[in-house]
Parts: structure tokens; sequence; C-alpha cells
């Protein structure tokens, strides 16, 4: 493709993605096809011969949009949102034409300056303390895996007799409902699954802080190692928020690390609403959340703070010759902040969506979003049919179908689980479902950009409808 191509086909998916970011309501928003699909009409070896990028073209819109669920919808209601934006799109083109390696500020200051300084904007943005500094990770699920990391080796630096050997004997500490990144983690840190202690919940689903000094004190009877607790601000089943201030104290006292997952609700903590979340945190070792979920940041952007710089540096710093350079330690070299050596230029979206939005903006879409929630919230309030299975927080609500005939939780749980594919298979909604105290819960997430009440109200609307042939 030579450049007077590359501007034709350019402006031709720019008019595209415009468009579909303005329609994407139009497609099923959970993709139709069945396993194989898309496989089979694939060729099964490479083209000897350039192929055209009109034909390409044609085979994206033909074979790739069939298969694609619509993050992007504004019916989209699962998990947690994904957001992107026309200001970090264009972000994420400048970055992949520049085609910048951000592992070192000698590869590209620029690229390592303005990292610091958005991390400092975010930072100051959810009123982390200033001791905190940050980098951007791809995904939460690394930043744990960082923390988990660095916590390990501070504690064979803190505690030098420690063989390797008893890495066997740690111990990390989370709540039943907390994010299974963490027990990925500790299986890859070599610590064992085995050893990951899932603490039950209270009846909000926060993690039970007298069940956690109760195993503390049992392990260490038993020639266990505590090494760390991680709490959560915002479950992913409920968006539950455990004390994290009382279990940074209970950290404290028996010298654990603690790392604080906030992936989705940490963006919320911009609003002055829900600046006590920032209180929370102020004694922890590590913080995450993630922008790309619900600040307009495209995937993928995790923004994961420490109190510890050094900590973190001297868990992953290795300097082969090749990369020493003149400037040393004096500036940031982000390639020793965490697991990869090469890093994408993630900062330019970030710079690109704050400022085109400004914090007011943010703010504003934020609560925009919480209100669509609140409205689904007083519609399960009101109903007869329905019922609440967590405490309401930010713009997830989490609910189920239980009209008064049906008594047998068994059936009530199978009920559910149809109800929710039928509303899946539909393709104008796409909801996700959890397990709260072994009830099976419907979870609907208001955070998608272009989310707004009559698409909110028109989708509870085709939930009841589908609810009311389940009644007697």
């Amino acid at each position: 493709m030579n450049s007077e191509e590359f501007r034709k086909y350019g402006k031709e998916l720019i008019d595209f993605v415009a468009e579909y970011m303005e329609t994407n309501e139009k497609y099923s928003v959970k993709s139709t096809v069945v396993p194989g699909d898309i496989f089979s009409q694939l060729p099964s070896v490479p083209p000897d011969n350039p192929e055209s990028f009109e034909t390409i073209i044609k085979d994206f819109h033909d074979l790739i949009i069939p298969g694609i669920t619509h993050w992007q919808s504004p019916n989209f209601y699962a998990y947690f949102s994904s957001n992107n934006s026309y200001e970090s799109i264009l972000g994420e083109l400048l970055s992949s034409a520049l085609g910048v390696h951000a592992f070192s500020w000698e590869t590209s200051p620029a690229a390592t300056e303005l990292e610091e300084m958005m991390m400092i904007w975010l930072r100051d943005m959810i009123s982390l303390p200033n001791q905190f500094v940050g980098v951007i990770q791809d995904t939460a699920s690394t930043s744990t895996l960082c923390s988990l990391l660095t916590a390990r080796e501070q504690k064979f630096k803190k505690n030098p007799l420690l063989k390797r050997s008893e890495i066997s004997n740690f111990r990390v500490y989370c709540s039943t409902e907390a994010h299974s990144s963490i027990e990925r983690a500790v299986h890859i840190t070599g610590i064992g699954k085995q050893n990951l202690v899932k603490i039950a919940t209270n009846s909000d689903f926060s993690m039970n802080i007298d069940l956690l000094e109760n195993y503390l004190n049992n392990d260490l009877r038993n020639g266990f190692i505590p090494l760390c607790v991680v709490s959560a601000i915002g479950t992913t089943g409920s968006l539950a928020v455990d004390p994290v201030d009382k279990i940074s104290e209970i950290a404290k006292k028996y010298d654990l690390w603690h790392h604080v997952d906030a992936a989705y609700s940490g963006n919320a903590m911009i609003l002055d609403e829900y600046k006590y979340l920032s209180n929370l945190v102020k004694d922890c070792d590590t913080f995450v959340f993630n922008p790309h979920k619900w600040l307009f940041i495209n995937f993928d952007f995790s923004a994961y703070f420490v109190r510890d710089k050094e900590a973190l540096i001297s868990t992953f710093e290795i300097l082969p010759e090749y990369l020493k350079t003149s400037q040393g330690n004096s500036v940031n070299n982000y390639r020793d902040w965490g697991i990869q050596l090469g890093r994408r230029f993630r900062a330019l979206k970030a710079w690109f969506v704050i400022r085109s939005y400004g914090v007011s903006g943010l703010k504003e879409k934020l609560r925009y979003h919480n209100y669509l929630a609140e409205l689904i919230y007083n519609k399960v309030v009101e109903s007869n049919d329905f019922e609440l299975m967590a405490p309401f927080f930010m713009n997830l609500v989490c609910f189920r179908f239980k009209p008064d005939d049906l008594l047998n939780e068994d059936e009530i749980n199978r009920i559910n689980e149809d109800l929710l594919q039928k509303i899946n298979s539909t393709g104008k909604l796409f909801l996700t479902k959890t397990k709260l105290n072994n009830k099976t819960t419907l979870r609907m997430v208001t955070g998608t950009t272009r989310a707004n009440e009559k698409y909110v109200l028109d989708a509870w609307h085709h939930i009841e409808r589908l609810a009311q042939q389940y009644k007697n």
C-alpha cells in the first residue's frame, strides 16, 4: 500500500468508525454465530500473492463483523464496561503510526514523560496521596501479578534467612468475592493456588475481617508465612467494598503486603461523592484501577500505583549492556516497572481523552451512568416479580426474577439461568450473571459511552416481557 492508497482507505475506515460509533445499536449486541462459523470461512493457508485492500475490507465486513460482540453498543450491560471514545481512538491511531517502544526514556523521551504526568493527573483525580507513583500496565490482572511478585521479593529481602524453597509456605488472602486474577497470580508466582486463602464475606459481600485475623493466627500457628492480602473496592460480582482501611491496619499488625484492586470502581473516585474511598486506601502498598473500563480510554490501559517505587523496580530490574543509557537512574525507565520490556505509547490516548473531556466532563458522564442504574434499581424495587440481590452501588444493579409463586431455590436458579439465555439470545441486550449466596443473580451495568435513558428503560421493559412467560 502506498501513501495515496493509505489516505483513500484510511478515510473509508474513519468514516466506518464514525458511523459505527453513532449507530452500533443496529447490530445484534451479542454475536449469534456458533463455534467454528468464522474459522470455517477463513482460508486454511495464507495467500501466496498480494490481495487488494478493497477485498480485505469487504471480508472484514462479511466475515469479522458478524462474529463481533459489540462492547460499545448502548445495549451492552454485561461484565463491566470497556469504553472508548473518538479522542482515544485517534490517540491510539497516532501511537500506532509513531510505532514507539516506550521501555526507556531514551527510546522516546516524550512517551516516558507524558506517561509520568498522566499518572500524576490520574493519581490526583482520584485523590491518592502524593507518596504513590504510577505506571501504565495493560490490565489489572498484570498489575496484581506485579504486586504479588513485589511482595514476594520484599519478603525475601527483609528476611534474609528465608529460603526460596519456603515459598510453598507463603499465604495470600482475599475474599470469596475477589477477582479470579488473584488465583492466577498466586499460581504464576510459584506460591500455589493451594496457598490462596479465601475469606468469607459479610452480608454486603465485603470481606469479614474477623475471619481474616482468625486465618492469620491459625496459619502462623501452623508454620505458614502470611505474605499479602488483596482487598477490593468494587468486587466483580456486586461492586462490594471491603473494609480497606481496617485491612491496612491488620496488614501492618501482621507484616502483610496490602494490594487494593479497584479495577472498575476506582474510576468513580474522581467524583466528590466517592472521595471517601480515597481515604480507605491511603495506607495500602499498591493500588490499581482501569481507566479503560469507565474513563473512555480504550483498552488496554491499567493505572497501577505503588507506595515504594524502589521495591517495584528492584523486583523487575535487569540491566544488560544493551539497555544501559547515559541517563541512568535520573529518569524513569518503565521497562523496570513491570513484566514486559516492550511497552506501547498508551499515555497519548489518555492525554487526548482527559484534555478533551476535562475532569468536569468525565464526572458528568459517570454521574449520568449512575443515574441510569438508579432507574433500573427503582424498577426492581417497585416490581413484584424481581428482587435485589446486593446493595445498590454506583452503576451496577444485581437482581433476579422471583415471582411469589416460586419458592424453591433450585427452580428459581434454573429459571434465572434460562431467562438470561433468552435475554441474550434475542440479540437486543447482553447481560451476565454471578452467584451471590449460591443464588443465580443477573447483573446489569449501565456504563457504555452511548448509554442513555431510552436504551436503559427499553432494556428493562424487554427483560420484563421475557420474564412473563415463567409466571403461572
